[in-house]
């Protein structure tokens, strides 16, 4: 097979098989969220009805069970990004809390007044929000990476941010508007040249295409279940041992201690020792599920059907006049996150227009207000793609688009 199944995975996604406004639904949401195959909900509901318990506390059938199977889907995340090991796979609750632990933690730790930490212009606000306040806490100074106006990182402008004086260079894999794949492996080695560590916000990147911690020399890497068809409340935190060995913990409580007295405490080694009280469970076995499925499909099918559907939809969008089409315009080093304006028709209101025609989108700053300074706008729509979308869907949208464009020049 050389291609993905389009209609049969489709299929794997209830959701999907429904109208919305009377129209069969066309979802294009997919940076904000995925949807879930049915086989991940079906596993949660077994954990549920046959192995609920709390892990790692009880020598009972079913609190042995959970623990094994919460301790598999570490295992199953670590061989999907290349770590050396399980034990530099930290459970949280989303790419968000991950990159505030890092920040909380080993910036706490480690950043100084004078020092500098350097930042994209296109980040997320989760990979700029810590960094920022961290900054202001300690005295340190946040620079920012330029870029191009084709949309990709100015690599020129980023060897002139990194210096002696940068201790963490924070950076998104993949745009959540432009959908510019960032060359990471390339800033990586250029900011370990200079003594710096990188933190690498994962969260458009997983699912899409390969990726190899290990390969790339990340020092710690993000991301969420919830964008690569996982449920919502897991995420993942990568970091190689021997920094996350010499980090204090990011929350008190159960489970991340070795031992407590009325005078003190020791704590507990990685990854308990950052995975204080209850985790997510559910969360972290459907995550497993999630790659399971990502696995059957082969991620390099993955990644070749998105190109070529990105490919299709830029060449329709860039057909219709008096649309603004942000970030590369070139099928080339970018995925399916494509964000545009229509000439006189605001966001929003473009994006209540679709969706009377079953198609979900975003508008709006998408977490990225810096961003939308820089590209001059408060907002965009986005549309983004995934394994269960097709030219179908990318016809539709276009035919919508010049629909409502036509509506609203009726009242101009």
């Amino acid at each position: 097979m050389d291609k993905l199944n389009v209609k049969k995975i489709k299929a794997d996604f209830p959701i999907l098989n429904q109208n919305i406004n009377d129209e069969q639904i066309v979802y294009l949401d997919n940076a904000a969220t995925s949807q879930m195959p049915i086989f991940v909900e079906e596993k949660i509901r077994n954990f549920t009805e046959m192995n609920r318990a709390n892990v790692h506390r009880g020598v009972h059938t079913l609190g042995v069970r959970a623990t094994a199977l919460y301790e598999k889907s570490r295992q199953k995340v670590a061989d999907f990004i290349g770590a050396n090991s399980d034990k530099e796979v930290i459970f949280t609750s989303g790419c968000t809390d991950s990159l505030n632990l890092i920040a909380a933690s080993f910036g706490e730790e480690n950043i100084s007044a004078g020092d500098e930490i350097v930042v994209s212009i296109m980040e997320h606000h989760s990979n700029l929000l810590p960094w920022q306040q961290l900054a202001k806490r300690k005295g340190a100074q946040l620079k920012f990476i330029e870029i191009t106006k084709n949309g990709h990182l100015d690599l020129e402008d980023l060897e002139t941010k990194i210096s002696s004086k940068t201790k963490i260079v924070a950076l998104t894999h993949v745009s959540n508007v432009l959908g510019t794949i960032n060359p990471v492996k390339k800033v990586i080695k250029l900011a370990h040249e200079k003594g710096a560590v990188v933190v690498i916000d994962g969260a458009q990147a997983i699912g899409h295409f390969l990726v190899n911690v290990n390969d790339l020399d990340a020092d710690f890497y993000a991301f969420s279940g919830h964008k690569m068809f996982a449920p919502t409340g897991i995420g993942v935190l990568y970091g190689k041992k021997q920094l996350l060995d010499k980090m204090p913990p990011y929350r008190l409580g159960g489970e991340m201690i070795a031992n407590v007295t009325r005078k003190g405490a020791s704590w507990a080694e990685i990854p308990q020792k950052f995975e204080a009280g209850t985790p997510n469970i559910s969360g972290a076995i459907g995550l497993a599920v999630a790659i399971d499925y990502l696995n059957s499909l082969d991620l390099k099918l993955i990644q070749k059907h998105e190109t070529e559907l990105t490919a299709y939809a830029l060449e329709k969008l860039s057909k219709i006049s008096g649309l603004t089409l942000y970030g590369p315009k070139e099928n080339r080093n970018r995925t399916g996150v494509l964000s545009f304006n229509l000439k006189d028709i605001h966001p929003h209101d473009l994006a209540t227009a679709l969706d009377l025609d079953g198609i979900e989108v975003r508008a709006g700053h998408h977490c990225a207000q810096p961003l939308m300074e820089s590209l001059q706008t408060e907002s965009t729509v986005r549309t983004s793609l995934s394994i269960y979308n097709s030219k179908d869907d990318i016809d539709k949208l276009v035919s919508s688009l010049q629909e409502v464009k036509e509506f609203f020049s009726e009242f101009r």
